[in-house]
């Protein structure tokens, strides 16, 4: 009787397990609209919106995602609004100060200090890329989810200064290319079709800069064909955007982000540590047109940089404009850590527009360990059958400090091969044979029996 209840109670253990739900963290979803933009043909919107909407307290971020939008909630294809970027930061403000009250310092935040405070990402390229999620065309089909346990911690009370709020600023950078005589020139920004000599401050550009975004800034305009814009094409735009995140505990494991650029102008020198002071990104640079015909014509542009950190890639994803065929971040030995391809569209609808980027593969490294000092080299690669301006070669990684620790219980062990039905069946005829034969031989001992020797 007592081995009967054993075998049942075993064969109930194993039922609950294979229908029991994974012990995981649950997370939380919520999508918002930023406020609206007012989008003419041929216009350019590059607001920084401040204190938008994003979920509040001490949590941790999964994933980040984004698309333009209509008044009624479509998504809007990119040959009719090119979505050239948007990127989140948060910012400490003092409680009572409307950080939108500064005048003249959106690209910089350059006020008084006391006003407010940065939260700057890990680096390296915290002069000019702060921010901790951002894409561009490839939003829609680019996944920025955070692989389970990590997530990038926010909101942390301990960290956050006496007499200070933590909110979000979002940076949305939009074309409206309808009716326009060059929508590729005006994608890419050329200076001429912008007719821009002086950056949004007043300030000349560059000998020989020809297009990027000091010549696309916020409420330029590109030409448009005549006759097209009848003064009955004025709509109202959104940027829709989702946020991901779960309440942060010590299940959860930290991940901070870094983005990369092949730009960056470091170089290594005697006494040199990696530090984020030592980097300046220009964010941009041009591609010239190859000067054979026919195929072959890429562009391959590298960037050796050492890493300031200790630590485990979890993530990794490339920025690419149009005419971008992918990028690579690989160790001195070559040693491919992460690549990051391009999907390119070939219809018509959102999502899927011909000839944009509307996704780039996001990778998910292994216990992919990265020393400090160690030398890692970005490579992003372009097309250059014809040329490109102000095109980009970022590259986002998320690092860990530390890996979750090894599972070992019985407990675990079930839970690890719950979804093969095979093994549970497995194992759940494999306890009772064993049991069975334990019974059978406990019950020959007591009725005199014993086992003949071979």
């Amino acid at each position: 009787m007592v081995y009967s209840c054993l075998i049942s109670s075993l064969l109930l253990l194993l039922v609950a397990l294979s229908i029991s739900p994974s012990y995981t963290i649950k997370i939380k979803t919520a999508s918002f609209l930023s406020p609206k933009q007012v989008m003419t043909p041929g216009s350019v919107a590059d607001p920084f919106l401040f204190d938008i909407d994003f979920p509040r307290g001490h949590i941790g971020l999964k994933g980040f995602d984004a698309e333009v939008v209509d008044e009624n909630g479509n998504p809007v294809p990119l040959h009719e609004t090119y979505l050239h970027h948007w990127v989140v930061k948060p910012y400490y403000v003092r409680k009572g100060f409307n950080l939108s009250q500064l005048d003249n310092m959106p690209r910089d935040l350059g006020s008084s200090p006391a006003d407010y405070i940065l939260v700057r990402n890990g680096g390296l390229c915290r002069n000019r890329l702060r921010h901790y999620f951002g894409l561009g065309s490839e939003t829609r089909k680019t996944s920025t989810y955070v692989p389970d346990p990590y997530a990038i911690e926010i909101g942390n009370p301990e960290e956050t200064p006496d007499g200070y709020e933590f909110k979000w600023l979002l940076n949305i950078h939009a074309i409206d290319t309808r009716g326009v005589v060059d929508k590729p020139g005006c994608t890419e920004c050329r200076c001429d079709l912008y007719n821009v000599t002086v950056d949004e401050y007043g300030r000349a550009l560059e000998p020989g800069y020809k297009g990027g975004l000091y010549c696309c800034y916020d409420k330029t305009q590109c030409p448009v064909r005549n006759g097209f814009d009848n003064g009955n094409k004025t709509r109202t735009l959104y940027l829709k955007y989702t946020v991901r995140w779960v309440d942060w505990d010590s299940s959860v494991l930290p991940a901070k982000v870094y983005i990369l650029d092949v730009t960056d102008s470091w170089e290594p020198s005697e006494g040199s540590t990696g530090d984020n002071q030592e980097h300046f990104c220009h964010v941009e640079y041009d591609v010239e047109p190859c000067k054979t015909n026919g195929g072959g014509c890429v562009d391959v542009k590298k960037k050796s940089l050492m890493m300031p950190f200790n630590g485990y890639i979890v993530y990794g994803v490339a920025h690419q404009h149009a005419g971008g065929i992918g990028a690579a971040l690989y160790r001195e030995d070559g040693e491919t850590i992460c690549s990051s391809m391009p999907k390119y569209g070939n219809g018509d609808e959102p999502g899927n527009e011909a000839g944009y980027i509307v996704g780039m593969s996001s990778c998910y490294p292994e216990r992919v360990k990265v020393s400090y000092g160690e030398t890692l080299t970005l490579e992003s690669n372009y097309s250059n059958v014809i040329g490109h301006t102000g095109v980009m070669g970022l590259f986002y990684i998320l690092v860990a400090q530390q890996l979750p620790e090894p599972e070992s219980s019985l407990l675990v062990l079930f839970q690890a091969h719950a979804k093969s039905v095979s093994f549970l069946g497995f194992l759940a005829v494999a306890v009772v044979v064993l049991i069975s034969a334990v019974v059978y031989r406990r019950q020959n001992r007591e009725d005199g029996y014993q086992a003949l020797s071979t």
